[in-house]
């Protein structure tokens, strides 16, 4: 679905007489492979490259050197920068700066309107799009009096509705509470498991990313890690030499086996480290 071949980004500063004052590279020669139907999880501190990255898929921007297709599609040729972004849809950090409209059922419309869709089929479009994400029954409403997380699903089902392989969710929860965030990392695992749609989710909150397929993580531009959830959470050392939060029980799981109690590497959630102690007790 996604491949990235050596992939470089490079922002340019200029003066007011346009010379280069200076250069930083925001991606890195970066190798990438995800597959139809995976849910990839891409984390980073801020700086790190994964926001570049993500504008790359959907063709916003360009290579400055090496290549990604998207679907088979190479992103740097003109031709097929429509086409990609409507296979690989984009759900950004802000809802507000994604939802246009006054009703909710009219922004969700909007997406397959512009690309030419019958009228009959958007409203389908928008019903099933609404009801993925948990939303039908706010279809008559004004997106403002919703909450952060309910108009990030609102904008979540208008990219839904142009049907994309993929969508790409840079920073979704960024600006959300602790529920609104649950509420769409939930929509968007539903989104993988039942209707099969790549997921690509950009983040910095290490919870969100523990049930992903596979963990990328990123600093200075680069592909620093890689693996399943597992496996990088049972590096607790270097990630935070990467300067990210690893999640609390992953933290007290280290600390224990540091410490004598038999806890397996890498645990995720609460349930597994609660049946570790207890099996630990049994024994003694």
């Amino acid at each position: 679905m996604i491949k990235a071949k050596q992939l470089v980004h490079e922002y340019i500063r200029r003066d007011e007489e346009g010379n280069v004052e200076s250069i930083s590279t925001a991606l890195d020669h970066v190798d990438l492979d995800v597959k139809p139907g995976e849910f990839i999880a891409i984390l980073g501190h801020n700086g790190s490259g994964k926001s570049t990255l993500a504008k790359h898929i959907n063709a916003l921007l360009m290579p400055g050197e090496g290549s990604l297709w998207v679907d088979g599609m190479d992103t740097s040729e003109e031709q097929n920068v429509l086409p990609i972004r409507q296979t690989a849809g984009m759900v950004f950090q802000n809802p507000d700066n994604q939802i246009i409209a006054s009703v909710v059922e009219e922004d969700v419309g909007f997406g397959p309107e512009n690309i030419g869709v019958e009228t009959d089929e958007i409203w389908q479009r928008v019903e099933e799009s609404l009801k993925a994400v948990g939303m039908l029954k706010y279809r008559h409403h004004s997106p403002n009096k919703l909450s952060g997380g309910q108009k990030q699903r609102v904008a979540i089902a208008g990219v839904v509705a142009m049907q994309p392989k993929c969508i790409v969710l840079d920073e979704p929860t960024a600006m959300l509470d602790p529920n609104g965030r649950k509420e769409v990392i939930r929509t968007a695992h539903e989104l993988n498991e039942k209707k099969g749609v790549t997921i690509i989710l950009i983040t910095h909150y290490m919870e969100e990313v523990v049930d992903a397929d596979r963990v990328f993580v990123m600093d200075k531009g680069k592909i620093v890690m890689q693996g399943e959830p597992r496996q990088i959470f049972s590096q607790v050392g270097k990630l935070k030499e990467y300067r990210l939060d690893v999640p609390q029980v992953t933290i007290l799981a280290d600390l224990l086996r540091q410490s004598g109690v038999s806890v397996p590497m890498g645990v995720l959630h609460r349930e597994e480290l609660v049946e570790a102690i207890l099996r630990e007790a049994q024994i003694w």
